[in-house]
């Protein structure tokens, strides 16, 4: 089956396009994942889709999963990037795909930052996003909904809850928090976060969803899925095992709180059991753990 995968380079997109296979950090890295991905067979396309013709990397393709995003809620990122890489390169890619006549699955990777700042209620909860990043997404899920709704292929919208795992982001909070805890610098904690609660998924646990979409799409087409962990942690706990996962204490700096924070973050899972089988099963100090050993090999290539 031929497979399009948006955002391979990426966190997720790297691990999802791997395991298809199978069965804004330092670009370098993203380079080494595309290398790997071509070993295993894969054929990658470098391509901004909000500005270069798409056409090449469309031909045949069955299915898409559309991953590529502007992440994040630094301060630093202009509001205009988040509507450039989430709203017009998902409509680019959207138009480009009416020239791609054996497409009938479209997946879009979505994230529970378009529920606000208390992300706990299911897939009919009236969306209420609280930052640029999520107020863009749920534009994109809009522009993928009116798309299908008049293509010959059908669309299922998948919303990811807190990811985390080997590749992460250097700037999400379990990365950044190992790396502190190696090194000894100071983990900059936004004031009031150590009792936020999230839904942390494990990114293997996350894969899992992704792929059991395309193997049960009669029954997800035209569908929203939240996929996430079911359980909840606070950050304080997330910074405890972290501290034991490297063995050592973490010392931590207070800092102003973030706009667009979500406050608590639960996912409800009830339809991704019902129609995908899902079932994730890593917990939070295995995934920790995991992420560590994987940061440790990294350092020490």
């Amino acid at each position: 089956m031929h497979i399009l995968v948006t955002g391979a380079a990426g966190f997720i997109g790297s691990h999802l396009a791997e395991r298809l296979l199978a069965d804004y950090y330092d670009p370098a890295r993203k380079r080494t994942r595309l290398r790997r991905l071509q070993e295993k067979g894969a054929t990658t396309w470098t391509l901004d889709l909000a500005t270069d013709a798409l056409a090449p990397a469309l031909h045949g393709v069955e299915a898409v999963y559309h991953l590529a995003a502007q992440p994040g809620l630094s301060a630093n990122t202009p509001r205009s990037a988040f509507t450039r890489n989430n709203v017009r390169a998902t409509e680019r890619l959207l138009a480009a795909l009416n020239n791609a006549p054996a497409l009938r699955a479209f997946f879009y990777v979505s994230s529970s930052s378009v529920y606000g700042a208390d992300a706990t209620g299911r897939e009919h909860t009236p969306p209420a996003p609280i930052s640029a990043y999520g107020r863009t997404k749920l534009r994109a899920e809009r522009a993928v909904r009116a798309t299908a709704d008049q293509a010959s292929w059908d669309a299922c919208v998948l919303r990811l809850f807190s990811v985390y795992g080997p590749r992460e982001r250097p700037d999400k909070l379990i990365h950044k928090a190992l790396r502190c805890a190696r090194t000894g610098q100071a983990f900059p904690l936004y004031d009031g976060s150590e009792d936020h609660r999230r839904s942390f998924t494990y990114v293997g646990d996350v894969v899992n969803g992704l792929t059991a979409a395309l193997r049960h799409f009669d029954h997800c087409r035209s569908e929203t899925i939240n996929l996430g962990a079911p359980t909840t942690a606070s950050t304080q706990h997330v910074l405890d095992l972290v501290a034991e996962a490297v063995g050592r204490p973490l010392c931590i700096e207070r800092v102003p709180p973030r706009a667009g924070d979500q406050r608590r973050t639960c996912a409800q899972i009830q339809k991704a059991r019902r129609l995908l089988d899902f079932a994730p099963d890593t917990s939070l100090r295995d995934g920790i753990a995991a992420e560590a050993d994987w940061l440790t090999e990294v350092h020490t290539c």
